[in-house]
């Protein structure tokens, strides 16, 4: 499942609900499989469908509207809380998603993301309300994530930068996400030099 992540241009998808949890990310009963496939499509499920029901998608819902689509995932403060299931990274990752954008993150939330390949990138109050306001002017908005300079814009189908940030993320998981490690990589990418160590630490 492991993915690259340098740069990426898209639209966006806006969540603009507070406190969102993980069992709204990924409600309870969907959580007996063990493979991580399969988990996009009940995604926000009991805010995506009447009665729980395919054949009901409430229309007023953003991945029921056709305006919205795209890589970033746009949540308001404080998403992912509750309970530490690493099923709604999958979920997510799952529906299409590389970059979950939101002012503030629970933790355990945050490391399941970065375990799965999912970017969740961290700004200012101020700046995800540029955002929001963005999309709503323009649903077809684009955001760009450059990983490797830590900066999040507002861009023009061409690129241009309308508005950035910098955003904070550690330098482990950066390296993981722009080579498309996971912790097993990692350690492999590192084998010639933890050899060259040994020899040279030789007792």
């Amino acid at each position: 499942m492991s993915s690259k992540i340098v740069t990426i241009q898209s639209t966006t998808v806006p969540v603009n609900i507070e406190n969102t949890d993980t069992d709204q990310i990924i409600p309870a009963r969907f959580l007996k499989a063990t493979s991580r496939d399969g988990f996009g499509k009940n995604l926000f499920r009991d805010w995506r469908y009447n009665n729980d029901d395919e054949k009901q998608p409430k229309a007023d819902f953003p991945l029921n509207d056709p305006r919205y689509g795209g890589k970033f995932l746009v949540a308001a403060k404080n998403f992912g809380c509750g309970s530490s299931r690493e099923h709604a990274a999958w979920a997510i990752k799952d529906a299409g998603f590389d970059v979950v954008v939101s002012s503030f993150f629970a933790d355990i939330f945050k490391n399941n993301a970065l375990n799965n390949f999912l970017l969740p990138v961290t700004v200012s109050e101020e700046f995800l309300a540029t955002v929001f306001a963005a999309i709503e002017a323009d649903p077809k908005q684009q955001m760009l994530v450059d990983l490797p300079a830590q900066e999040i814009s507002l861009v023009d189908a061409a690129g241009n930068k309308q508005a950035s940030e910098s955003f904070e993320i550690g330098s482990y998981k950066k390296t993981c996400l722009i080579n498309g490690y996971d912790d097993i990589d990692y350690l492999l990418s590192t084998k010639q030099e933890i050899e060259k160590y040994e020899q040279t630490h030789t007792l």
